[in-house]
């Protein structure tokens, strides 16, 4: 599944593009643009969503529309949070005046502002999140189970992390989600994660075999990231 088809995702320039006539050069382009940067970037491929961004930006940036390029900006900040990268969203920050109700309602959801949040402009599955979290009990299953997109699912995992609400077992779902879809830079930042929880328990065995599914990420990268360079 791409990451860029999820409900948040979809707000960005989908609409525009399932409609009849086609949609203009800018838009299609800008969300192949938008694609290539999400699967770049969940990849470790921090160039070519470097790149790939800034092309989106350039085919955006043709409308003069901030509140279009705030919608990217939100996208690059998803992809972060759902690798644990919690810097501030600042290329949506500086537009988000110009962002529509949905787009900052999710700004404030995935910076972890909860409080008085619009939570009918959320996704459905972020709205049963943060429904569940009001009732302060402990959940007798994986609130991340609720969750079916592999992209919003790691999202989620990452702000009740921050909020140090994630049990043992949606840290293993978020690393699992990850693994699955082949998104090197979450899978190691979640199995860091697991890593660190393995070691705080003592649990020597299971830290190994963590470890050894690290090595096997970072060798792999290494070689593809030394191809890259010899190519050049």
């Amino acid at each position: 599944m791409n990451p860029t088809r999820t409900l948040m995702a979809a707000t960005l320039l989908i609409s525009a593009c399932t409609s009849t006539p086609p949609p203009p050069d800018w838009q299609a382009n800008a969300f192949e643009s938008l694609e290539n940067f999400t699967s770049a970037y969940l990849s470790g491929n921090t160039r070519v969503a470097h790149d790939e961004f800034n092309r989106a930006k350039a085919e955006i940036a043709r409308t003069g529309r901030p509140d279009i390029m705030a919608r990217a900006e939100l996208l690059r900040c998803a992809a972060q949070v759902a690798s644990l990268d919690w810097s501030p969203c600042t290329g949506y920050l500086s537009l988000a005046k110009d962002a529509a109700l949905s787009e900052q309602a999710y700004a404030a959801f995935i910076s972890g502002q909860w409080s008085n949040l619009n939570t009918a402009q959320l996704p459905k599955h972020d709205q049963t999140l943060l429904a569940e979290l009001q009732q302060q009990t402990m959940p007798t299953h994986s609130r991340l189970s609720l969750i079916h997109d592999p992209f919003a699912r790691l999202i989620a995992a990452s702000l009740l992390l921050k909020k140090e609400l994630l049990t043992p077992v949606d840290i293993a779902l978020a690393v699992d989600s990850a693994s699955g879809q082949g998104w090197r830079r979450p899978l190691l930042a979640w199995l860091g994660v697991q890593l660190k929880q393995a070691q705080t328990q003592g649990d020597a065995d299971a830290a190994a075999g963590i470890q050894r599914r690290m090595d096997v990420v970072l060798q792999q990268k290494t070689r593809v990231l030394d191809a890259g360079l010899k190519s050049t």
